[in-house]
């Protein structure tokens, strides 16, 4: 498992606030949150970030969609709208080394963020 924070809470090292997960995603509450409701969604397979994903990566990546998008039902935010969003890289403002996408809502977004 990845030795970062995000491995760690996918691992159960970590407690985390946990609302959604199955054999492949973890999806928990973002500590600092930017939106009213903002979810990080994992992989539990430690992958640094999208930059290194490959073709035999794509049914993971799907999966992290498709929790994302439970993740915005059961919260309460999918029919309104809500913006998901993977940082990739320090210049893409990616912070910890462990693939996730952000599930943002609850309030009105505006494009481009800022």
């Amino acid at each position: 498992m990845s030795d970062t924070i995000f491995g760690k809470i996918a691992a159960g090292e970590i407690t985390a606030d946990i609302v959604y997960e199955d054999a492949d995603v973890v999806a928990f509450r973002d500590l600092n949150p930017q939106a009213p409701v903002h979810i990080l969604v994992i992989p539990r397979q430690p992958l640094p970030s999208l930059e290194q994903v490959d073709d035999q990566d794509a049914p993971l990546l799907g999966k992290l969609l498709v929790a994302a998008a439970k993740v915005a039902r059961q919260e309460g935010i999918a029919k309104a709208g809500y913006r998901t969003v993977i940082n990739c890289n320090a210049a893409g403002g990616q912070t910890v080394l462990h693939l996730h996408l952000h599930v943002l809502g609850g309030r009105p977004l505006q494009w481009p963020p800022g």
